[in-house]
């Protein structure tokens, strides 16, 4: 589940946007006031959204950006002159912040965060060498007693696994097996 960060000079204030926050639903997992504590709370979050000002009392947004882990995504807070000055990708909001403003772009944020862990999750996990083995012998198999192409044994073993919902590997264990006690 994705988390919010809140790091600004103000505690107080971080206080306020966490209130606003947990009112619409967003519960802020900290609220910090340096950018060193920011830090050691999101490496032990899984993902989320690090909320922070231009300038907090250890390091500026843009140093943090720069230690920000893979799986955290900054939304500035700043005023409309820093705004103007600063690159594009950096996503940010104007001060004085408007609540519905911040509910809005964190939870854009969130349901993007998302969409990239469950995108990230359906990549199938690369084979072993051991299983890849398994998949090349039951292959060689077929294509010698069966007479089939390399592309067809392939197939087969793919169709076969879709068929009885098991993944290839166990489906070419099942073909080596099924095939090995026949010689026997």
């Amino acid at each position: 589940m994705s988390s919010i960060v809140i790091a600004l000079p103000k505690i107080e204030d971080g206080k306020k946007i966490r209130t606003i926050l947990s009112r619409y639903g967003f519960p802020a997992a900290s609220v910090c006031s340096t950018g060193s504590h920011a830090l050691a709370k999101m490496s032990e979050l899984d993902c989320g959204i690090l909320i922070c000002g231009y300038r907090l009392c250890d390091m500026s947004y843009s140093e943090l950006a720069d230690c920000l882990p893979d799986y955290f995504e900054l939304l500035l807070l700043a005023s409309s002159r820093v705004i103007n000055d600063m690159p594009q990708s950096v996503l940010s909001l104007e001060m004085p912040l408007k609540a519905r403003d911040l509910v809005n772009t964190v939870d854009m944020v969130l349901n993007q965060i998302e969409r990239r862990q469950r995108r990230r999750k359906k990549k199938p996990k690369a084979r072993s060498a051991k299983e890849q083995n398994y998949i090349s012998n039951a292959k060689m198999l077929l294509m010698q007693r069966n007479h089939l192409s390399e592309e067809e044994a392939f197939r087969y073993i793919q169709k076969s696994s879709m068929n009885s919902g098991t993944n290839m590997v166990e489906t070419a264990q099942m073909v080596l097996m099924l095939m090995l006690d026949e010689i026997e």
